[in-house]
């Protein structure tokens, strides 16, 4: 009975993967044709990565116009940053690793046969994980100075459609102060009128470089195929987690399957309300949020993944250790500057530990986790011998493998 379940959870699988890849080719094409579009009207590059560095019509970089054009509005040049390098560092430590750690990623390595096509995969994977990553600055810089061109000290009956479209949904908000009727999108929060939700940007981007209709339909559509695709790997991976993982394998093997079954479809039902619940009420936008995600991950199954591998003297001890210090300690950072749970009010940035937002704590977690799980694991007994020639092989796959 045990067989049928894990074929019905390898199909799942499966056909999942297959879901993910449509919804994938959707997402890139979403993704990518906006940024490829609104690159070559700003710097007539078609990459956005190379328009990202390229010159406007008038012959002034992209960067520099948009220094000057933060500057003139009363905030800090765009390219100067307002994280300090450590956190920087450890933000995009975090997201490498976490992206290595997602479950949703790992499970994708039981569904093809070989070695060999693992390896493909995952080099495609980051491949087009790559594009991705480095497309979002380009976008970023877009999107600021369309945003900053049509909103900055313009009559209000003269803003753009978009602008209009959007204020219906709460996430554009212009507050009249000096009742002159003309926006003043300005950095002091006593003499700035203008309010924009950094959720909206990547989805009101192609709409303030105004680029046809079907271009910003098919950015709709990639958003709902990355959620879609995100979503569906990640409910099974935590349903077949806790019934099959946690509950058959260690707390009652005598489980039926039916009652396994039932207990796969409540975790699932259960993420999904802590999902609704962190979706209405957030611990910070969008990007901030995934973040997160990604560290909870890089703190937790990361190292045990790389020294589950690398180091044959990692035991079963060690990596429960590892993972749980890590990601309890991520868990605690979060909740404590994000969410204010132990305080009256949320701390302020100065009291972050070594200047790391909790964003970019990830990677001090994960840090943590690895120290624990080896000095742990030096202390307990040591694996069987078959599992360290296991370790050993995984290391050096056959070429027919």
């Amino acid at each position: 009975m045990g067989l049928v379940f894990f074929y019905a959870v390898l199909g799942g699988m499966k056909g999942i993967t297959y879901t993910q890849i449509a919804q994938y080719c959707v997402l890139i094409f979403a993704f990518m044709v906006p940024a490829i579009f609104i690159s070559i009207q700003l710097t007539g590059n078609p990459i956005p990565q190379l328009g990202f560095g390229g010159k406007l019509s008038d012959g002034t970089f992209l960067l520099d116009k948009l220094d000057g054009l933060n500057q003139e509005l009363g905030f800090h040049e765009y390219t100067s940053g307002s994280k300090g390098m450590m956190d920087v560092f450890a933000i995009t430590f975090a997201l490498m690793a976490g992206t290595a750690g997602l479950p949703h990623v790992i499970v994708r390595f039981f569904t093809v046969p070989k070695v060999k096509d693992a390896r493909i995969s995952a080099g495609w994977a980051l491949i087009f994980i790559a594009i991705l990553y480095t497309t979002a600055p380009a976008i970023s810089a877009f999107a600021r100075t369309n945003l900053i061109r049509a909103t900055s000290n313009i009559p209000y009956t003269h803003v753009p459609e978009w602008f209009t479209n959007w204020e219906k949904t709460g996430l554009i908000k212009f507050e009249d102060k000096n009742s002159d009727g003309v926006i003043q999108y300005l950095a002091h929060p006593d003499l700035n009128e203008l309010t924009i939700d950094n959720d909206i940007i990547v989805l009101a981007n192609p709409e303030m470089a105004q680029l046809p209709n079907w271009v910003i339909a098919l950015v709709a559509a990639g958003g709902l195929a990355a959620a879609l695709s995100t979503a569906a790997g990640l409910l099974l991976v935590i349903s077949t987690s806790i019934a099959h993982d946690l509950i058959k394998k260690q707390l009652n093997s005598k489980i039926s399957e039916k009652k396994e079954l039932f207990l796969a479809r409540f975790a699932a039902g259960a993420a999904v309300l802590v999902a609704g619940y962190f979706g209405v009420n957030p611990p910070g936008f969008v990007a901030a949020t995934v973040a997160l995600a990604f560290g909870l991950a890089a703190s937790s199954f990361f190292p045990a993944i790389v020294l589950g591998i690398f180091d044959k003297r990692m035991n079963k001890q060690g990596a429960i250790a590892g993972m749980v210090t890590g990601i309890s300690l991520m868990l605690f950072y979060m909740i404590y500057f994000k969410l204010g749970w132990f305080t009256q009010t949320i701390p302020p940035s100065t009291d972050w530990w070594w200047d790391i937002s909790p964003e970019g704590f990830g990677t001090v977690g994960m840090l943590v986790n690895i120290f624990v799980a080896l000095v742990v694991s030096r202390w307990t007994t040591p694996p069987p011998a078959h599992i360290q020639q296991l370790t050993e092989s995984i290391r050096y796959p056959r070429r027919t493998a």
